[in-house]
C-alpha cells in the first residue's frame, strides 16, 4: 500500500489589527510562520506591521506581509485574529467563493472554564458562512499553545551563559538573572526592593520596564536590552532564573522556558483581568507563595493595608527557585503532552473543509 500522502498546501488568510503593537502582531507573525514552516502558504494582512521591523527582521518563507485591507480574493482559510473581523468587501468575496473559505475567529487566550465550553463552536454569519470560534488553552479540550517542532529540543541544548556573554553580558558569581517585561505597574519600586535583598542582575526590555526603572537600590545591577526578535527574546528568557513577562505571547514563551515567570496580565477598568490570573494560577496549581506574588503583581489586594497598595510578598532567593521551577516543568510537561495550536489548528480546518462539524 503507497504510503498516505500529505494534504496539499493552502493558503492562509490571516488579519490583524494592533492594539497592542507587541502583542496581538507577536502572537499573529509566530502563527504565520509557524504554518509556512510547515508548507502552508500565509498572508499576513496586518494594520501597523512597524514592529515587524525588529521582531521579525529577516521575514519568513512562504509568509507574505500585506497592508490592510489585504487582498481583493480570499484563500482557503481565513483568519481573523482576536475579533478583529476582516474588511467588508473582503467577507463579500468570501460568500462569492467556491468552495467557501474555513472562517476563523481565533480568541485570546484564557485558563478560564468558558473556553473549553466555546471551543470549536460554530457563529453562523447572515450571509450563509460559518465562523468557527478557536480558543487557545491549556487543556485538550482547547485549541493549544503555539510550540514550534523542535523548540523543546533547542531549549536543552541553549547555553544561558554563553548567549548573554555573547551579547556583552557578564553575570556575576553568586547573581540571580532577572528579566523584566511589563505593562504599567506601581509594584515596580516594591520589585526592586525585593529584588535587593540579594545581588541580582536585572535585565530590562524597552518600553515599560525600562521607562519604569530609573534609580536603583544597591545590589541590583540592571542591563537596558535593545528591542529583542523573537527567538532571542525567547533565548533571553531561556537564559534568566526568573522572568516577569506580560500580555499572551511571552506569557507562552515563559511556560515554554521553564524558569519561574511572574505573569502581569492586560489591565482592565472593569477588573476582568483578575479572573485571567486566577484562573492561570488554578490550572498551574501554583503554591500559595506563587500565587501571593502574582495577585500582588497584578494588583489584586495581597497588601489589604490601603496605604501599601503596592507592596509584594518576599521573592525566593537564587536557591529556594528551585521547588518553583520544578513544580512549572510537571505542569510544562503535561502541555507537551498535547496538540500544539498549529498542528490542532491545522486538523481542525481541514476536518471544516471537509463539512465535518
Amino acid at each position: 500500500m503507497p504510503p498516505r500522502q500529505p494534504p496539499p498546501a493552502r493558503q492562509w488568510d490571516l488579519f490583524c489589527r494592533v492594539v497592542d503593537n507587541l502583542g496581538d502582531v507577536g502572537v499573529c507573525w509566530r502563527l504565520a510562520r509557524d504554518l509556512a514552516t510547515r508548507g502552508e502558504q500565509v498572508r499576513l494582512i496586518i494594520d501597523d506591521a512597524s514592529a515587524l521591523a525588529w521582531m521579525a527582521p529577516g521575514g519568513a518563507p512562504g509568509v507574505q506581509v500585506l497592508p490592510w485591507p489585504g487582498p481583493a480574493a480570499p484563500g482557503d482559510v481565513v483568519i481573523e485574529a482576536f475579533g478583529c473581523d476582516p474588511p467588508p468587501a473582503f467577507v463579500d468575496a468570501m460568500v462569492r467563493r467556491a468552495p467557501a473559505p474555513v472562517w476563523i475567529n481565533l480568541e485570546y487566550l484564557s485558563a478560564e472554564a468558558y473556553v473549553e465550553r466555546s471551543h470549536g463552536l460554530p457563529s453562523p454569519q447572515r450571509n450563509g458562512l460559518v465562523k468557527w470560534f478557536y480558543y487557545p488553552g491549556c487543556t485538550p479540550r482547547t485549541g493549544g499553545l503555539l510550540r514550534e517542532p523542535g523548540l523543546m529540543d533547542e531549549r536543552a541544548a541553549f547555553d544561558g551563559p554563553a548567549w548573554l556573554a555573547g551579547r556583552g553580558i557578564a553575570v556575576q558569581p553568586g547573581e540571580r538573572v532577572v528579566s523584566l517585561f511589563c505593562y504599567d505597574n506601581p509594584a515596580v519600586p516594591a520589585l526592586l526592593g525585593e529584588l535587593a535583598r540579594e545581588p541580582t542582575l536585572l535585565l530590562l526590555t524597552p518600553g515599560h520596564a525600562q521607562r519604569q526603572v530609573a534609580d536603583v537600590p544597591p545590589g541590583v545591577r540592571t542591563v537596558r536590552l535593545p528591542w529583542l526578535t523573537q527567538p532571542d527574546y525567547d533565548r533571553l528568557l531561556w537564559a534568566c532564573d526568573l522572568n516577569f513577562v506580560r500580555g499572551e505571547d511571552s506569557l507562552v514563551r515563559a511556560l515554554w522556558a521553564g524558569a519561574p515567570f511572574v505573569w502581569q496580565a492586560y489591565p482592565q477598568h472593569d477588573g476582568a483581568h483578575a479572573a485571567k490570573v486566577q484562573a492561570l494560577l488554578a490550572a498551574m496549581a501554583a503554591a500559595p507563595d506563587v500565587a501571593a506574588l502574582w495577585r500582588a503583581w497584578n494588583g489584586l489586594g495581597w497588601a489589604a493595608r490601603a496605604d501599601a497598595p503596592s507592596a509584594l510578598p518576599a521573592l525566593p532567593a537564587l536557591p529556594a527557585l528551585r521547588p518553583w521551577r520544578d513544580a512549572l516543568g510537571a505542569w510544562r510537561q503535561g502541555l507537551l503532552e498535547q496538540s500544539d495550536l498549529c498542528t490542532a489548528l491545522l486538523a481542525f480546518t481541514l476536518g471544516k473543509a471537509r463539512g465535518s462539524c
